[in-house]
């Protein structure tokens, strides 16, 4: 049982997601936290650079794992992950903000992408 009220909305609103919103806020939450991990190697956190890139990853985990075999855009789409993970493991183990930088559009296209497929309801 939750007993942190922050978590128990958190929950809710996951919950109440259509799956086109939840990776939307998943492509969100990617984009944020690389943001983070290059403020945090520019000011030499390298701490929570690591934990950003990390959640990023795990993020991309995730949406590599939801992936649905059955459609074609499904291989372009894990391909571009896999590219994008091993691009991260590379720019924590490096604290390489121009990796960073190289992936976080990466993130902003694919949810701008799947927000105009929201706002046309398919």
């Amino acid at each position: 049982m939750q007993n942190n009220p922050y978590q128990k909305i958190m929950q809710q609103s996951v919950n109440t997601m259509t799956p086109v919103q939840l990776l939307i806020a998943l492509y969100e939450k990617g984009e944020i936290e690389l943001t983070k991990a290059v403020y945090y190697i520019e000011n030499k956190d390298v701490p929570n650079a690591h934990n950003s890139i990390i959640k990023a990853q795990k993020i991309i985990q995730t949406l590599d794992s939801s992936l649905k075999e059955k459609y074609e855009v499904s291989k372009s789409l894990g391909s571009l992950y896999d590219y994008m993970y091993r691009r991260l493991i590379e720019a924590n183990v490096k604290k390489d903000t121009e990796i960073l930088k190289e992936i976080i559009p990466f993130f902003r296209e694919l949810k701008e992408t799947f927000s105009e497929i929201n706002r046309r309801g398919y």
